[in-house]
């Protein structure tokens, strides 16, 4: 369990291919802080930390998570959010991301008010009855609100901390990125399923806030 609260950010220096899947060797700080078979939130997929020696870590990635990421998709030099989990006696200062990915945004605007930035991502329609207006949503494993909304895309505004210390320093536009819904919304959507309501009918529109 992690909280969208990103420790680090890590440069990709390697992408080695393996039986179906490959090994990322990650540069961070962090590699001092974790040891073989912890768990590490990568851009907001969780994986298990391989190796961690000097000032990179290795993490396999398996033919399932790259097809549902864009770990796969990663190149030499890319900049990743690494999260640790969540300890039993820490504070919750985002809300509780898996690690577990539900779909592939896009990248869709990047713009700068002020000394904040508002991103505008789109995600597939099936998403649409697990997000809502104020409430969170993980992007590349980032903790951020939901400041407008509409069918297909949603719009959070980011402030400068988030840009010094995140991947979203480089974001432009078309990047993909990994989405998390709030887990809340989930067990709320499938028990409504559960009673015979039919939450997933939508169609695309503007953002509003």
């Amino acid at each position: 369990m992690f909280t969208g609260l990103v420790e680090a950010v890590g440069e990709l220096v390697e992408r080695k291919p393996t039986s179906g899947g490959f090994r990322l060797r990650i540069a961070s700080s962090l590699a001092r802080e974790v040891v073989q078979g912890d768990s590490l939130a990568v851009n907001g997929v969780c994986l298990t930390v391989i190796l961690a020696e000097n000032t990179e870590i290795h993490a396999d990635v398996g033919p399932e998570t790259i097809r549902a990421t864009t770990l796969g998709m990663l190149s030499r030099g890319c900049l990743v959010n690494l999260e640790r989990p969540l300890r039993a006696d820490g504070r919750v200062g985002g809300h509780f991301v898996q690690g577990h990915v539900d779909a592939i945004g896009l990248v869709e605007d990047m713009r700068a008010e002020s000394e904040f930035h508002w991103l505008t991502v789109s995600f597939p329609p099936q998403l649409a009855p697990y997000i809502v207006h104020k409430g969170s949503i993980a992007i590349d494993g980032i903790s951020l609100t939901v400041a407008g909304l509409g069918s297909d895309r949603v719009d959070v505004q980011i402030v400068p901390y988030t840009i010094q210390h995140t991947n979203l320093s480089r974001a432009q536009v078309r990047d993909r990125v990994n989405l998390e819904c709030d887990m809340v919304g989930k067990y709320v959507v499938r028990a409504a399923e559960l009673a015979g309501l039919n939450l997933a009918s939508t169609r695309p529109g503007e953002v509003t806030h």
